[in-house]
């Protein structure tokens, strides 16, 4: 059987993706072929899994339409509810931050699961290149239990790690010298929230921003509590901060393990954490890939020129692995 489509412009460009990265895997997914000339996209394939492929492309071609970026997770997360029987807009739009213009909700059904499972486990793993929106899911959470008085303050914090330079000496109160380290994670707050509500709850202790080895030693109660950039963490650290955990919080731990800055011979608690606590109940692990990056689409390319040269790489030139 044969159908054939015409499609906006949007939807076209959508539906093609990088050398036909998308319609390829649109392709595999629907078990049909798929030829796009210009706006006009033609479908062969047994009858049953054309018409299957026609509702899921026009479910695309809405959502590219209302702005979203589509790719083979969101092709994934299609499909799923279609066969469900489920509204796809449903579910890559669940907003879980709104504060006047500001609209937070998930873009691929990788960050749909990272969401259900925050909200679900206790703690949360996300692990995946930058670009897929890990911190910035994890603040717009934050803010909402906040605002819901689900949890008393949010607690953010990461490894002062310098990513190959050497900062040296900063004058300056404590603030002053963390800043430098943990700017991503004001910029998330400052997303989510006035800059003036931002400085208030600072100032009251209901936002705390402090580098990893402050957590030394505490017990942290009704507190919705972040931790960035885990893959520079030691497995002594990681060890330090899951003890952290008190009653009524929750924890999120975001990292890319491609992007370790730790000294080469230096193993990464993001990377041990994962073969400790895989399987142990009320954790959650959810991995993005390329795929999931969700900031300008030239960062998605970056990520997957960097995984094609890593793959091409001598083994004495990779990243040294532990034993």
């Amino acid at each position: 059987m044969r159908n054939q489509i015409e499609l906006d412009n949007a939807a076209a460009t959508e539906l093609a993706g990088t050398g036909d990265s998308t319609l390829n895997a649109l392709a595999a997914q629907l078990d049909c072929e798929l030829i796009l000339r210009g706006n006009l996209l033609t479908i062969d394939g047994e009858q049953d899994a054309v018409r299957a492929a026609v509702r899921v492309v026009r479910e695309l071609s809405e959502l590219a339409a209302q702005g979203h970026e589509i790719g083979p997770a969101t092709i994934e997360a299609v499909s799923g509810a279609l066969d469900q029987h489920e509204d796809p807009a449903a579910i890559l739009e669940d907003v879980i931050w709104r504060h006047r213009s500001t609209r937070v909700a998930p873009k691929t059904v990788h960050q749909k699961r990272y969401v259900d499972s925050i909200r679900t486990n206790t703690i949360t793993f996300g692990i995946g290149p930058a670009g897929t929106g890990k911190t910035f899911l994890a603040v717009a959470l934050a803010a909402a239990a906040l605002h819901r008085r689900e949890v008393n303050r949010i607690i953010l914090t990461r490894p002062a790690v310098e990513a190959g330079e050497r900062l040296g000496f900063l004058p300056g109160d404590l603030m002053a010298k963390v800043d430098p380290y943990l700017r991503p994670l004001f910029d998330a707050l400052h997303d989510m929230l006035e800059a003036e509500k931002v400085a208030q709850h600072l100032e009251r202790g209901v936002i705390e921003v402090a580098p990893l080895a402050f957590m030394r030693g505490r017990t942290l109660n009704d507190s919705f509590i972040i931790l960035d950039e885990a893959q520079n963490t030691t497995p002594e650290q990681m060890k330090m901060f899951l003890t952290r955990l008190g009653f009524n919080s929750k924890v999120v731990i975001t990292g890319d393990v491609t992007q370790v800055d730790l000294p080469r011979e230096q193993a990464s608690g993001l990377l041990t954490v994962s073969e400790i606590l895989e399987g142990v109940e009320d954790i959650g692990f959810v991995r993005f890939g390329e795929e999931d990056v969700v900031r300008h689409k030239l960062v998605r390319r970056i990520v997957a020129a960097y995984n094609d040269h890593a793959q091409r790489q001598a083994p004495e030139l990779r990243p040294a692995k532990r034993a």
